[in-house]
């Protein structure tokens, strides 16, 4: 038995619209992930990015608790003695909403240089509007689980 790679030839990609608004964020993340990675397509191999184009608006009217929006904790350093930084879930989606999205599906992603290659195929906005309309994205409806 050999292992299937798909061609270039054999990948097709796809725009989708996500709006978050009122979208849980882990379950909408999971669901973005599997569309970058391409889980969802019959030519699925998990050595080549054959996902597609994610635009994900809305990203400021997710539903968070209130308890995960205070307790979860965002940290990044420096690099200088003392400089780590933390930042609550609450604070980070009034300041960079569109900066939750990205680190929540760039954690359910392959680390390495494929994972990168698969999140910079999605776009996130804080608002309504987005300029990827040249592209004909498909509106993309969430799992009810994920809507509440």
């Amino acid at each position: 038995m050999q292992t299937f790679t798909p061609k270039a030839s054999d990948i097709q990609r796809v725009w989708h619209v996500i709006d978050a608004e009122g979208a849980t964020l882990g379950r909408m993340a999971s669901e973005i992930a599997t569309l970058l990675r391409g889980k969802h397509k019959p030519t699925w191999a998990p050595q080549v990015d054959v996902g597609d184009h994610v635009v994900v608006v809305n990203a400021s009217k997710m539903d968070v608790s209130a308890r995960k929006a205070m307790a979860k904790q965002y940290y990044r350093h420096s690099g200088y003695p003392g400089g780590l930084t933390q930042e609550s879930l609450e604070r980070m989606l009034e300041r960079h909403p569109e900066r939750v999205v990205h680190l929540a599906v760039k954690g359910m992603l392959p680390k390495g240089r494929l994972g990168r290659s698969m999140l910079k195929k999605m776009r996130t906005y804080s608002g309504p509007t987005h300029p990827h309309s040249a592209q004909r994205p498909e509106p993309y409806a969430l799992d009810k689980r994920a809507r509440r």
